[in-house]
């Protein structure tokens, strides 16, 4: 058991992040130290917070792209064992998950802005693309979502009739898309643009509209309505 009154002198140095999160508080920990609690202890040579230290500058000192690490590229530093890798990615994914909002359902969608919370965290950190939709009521309230299709690194293919199969399904009115772009290119491909005017087409047929379609990165996104491409 974590002793408060010892001086952090006398802790072992893998001990020491913890101690300072106790007499600090969490928001005073570096990215290293955070990490170097999940992993709890270094090897003979190097502390756990040392261990975390290379890690992370294997990763360019970038969460994201320590999330995206496998469990045998983890693995692969000496040190990282398969629980401590688990224990890694679990930590990284409840951090995930806790941006996510109470209920996606009650949500209202006023902007891109508001969608873009939504996806995000669905669709931050991945190796490859993947596309999701949105389905909304008359009121603009989310009502389903759903992932659509997960590809390559570089495409997914989209089917309009899974689409909208599912917004008769739920009675939607609109729908969002939405897509990643892992090669953190935020522009649209054409192959990006005429799938979207293909599934404007189908919705218009059956009246429901296509109110938005995003493309999101690890740094940001760009919307087709707002760029007057709808």
């Amino acid at each position: 058991m974590i002793q408060q009154n010892r001086s952090i002198k006398l802790w072992a140095e893998d001990d020491r992040p913890s101690l300072k999160l106790l007499s600090k508080g969490k928001k005073h920990l570096s990215d290293s130290e955070l990490v170097a609690i999940l992993i709890n202890s270094g090897t003979k040579d190097k502390s756990a917070v040392d261990l975390a230290q290379e890690i992370l500058h294997a990763c360019n000192n970038n969460l994201i792209n320590l999330s995206r690490k496998s469990i045998e590229e983890l693995c692969k530093f000496k040190g990282i064992g398969e629980a401590k890798a688990i224990t890694i990615q679990a930590g990284l994914e409840l951090a995930k998950r806790y941006k996510r909002p109470i209920s996606q359902k009650k949500a209202n969608i006023g902007s891109s802005s508001d969608s873009y919370q939504i996806l995000r965290p669905l669709l931050e950190d991945l190796n490859n693309e993947e596309f999701h939709v949105l389905f909304l009521n008359r009121g603009n309230r989310i009502i389903r979502h759903s992932q659509i299709s997960s590809g390559g690194i570089s495409q997914t293919v989209v089917d309009p009739r899974i689409i909208f199969k599912q917004a008769i399904d739920c009675f939607a009115c609109g729908i969002i898309l939405a897509h990643n772009h892992p090669s953190g290119q935020l522009h649209p491909s054409q192959q990006d643009v005429d799938i979207t005017k293909k599934i404007i087409e189908f919705g218009k047929i059956i009246e429901i509209q296509v109110i938005d379609h995003l493309i999101l990165t690890d740094y940001g996104y760009f919307s087709f309505a707002d760029s007057g491409l709808l």
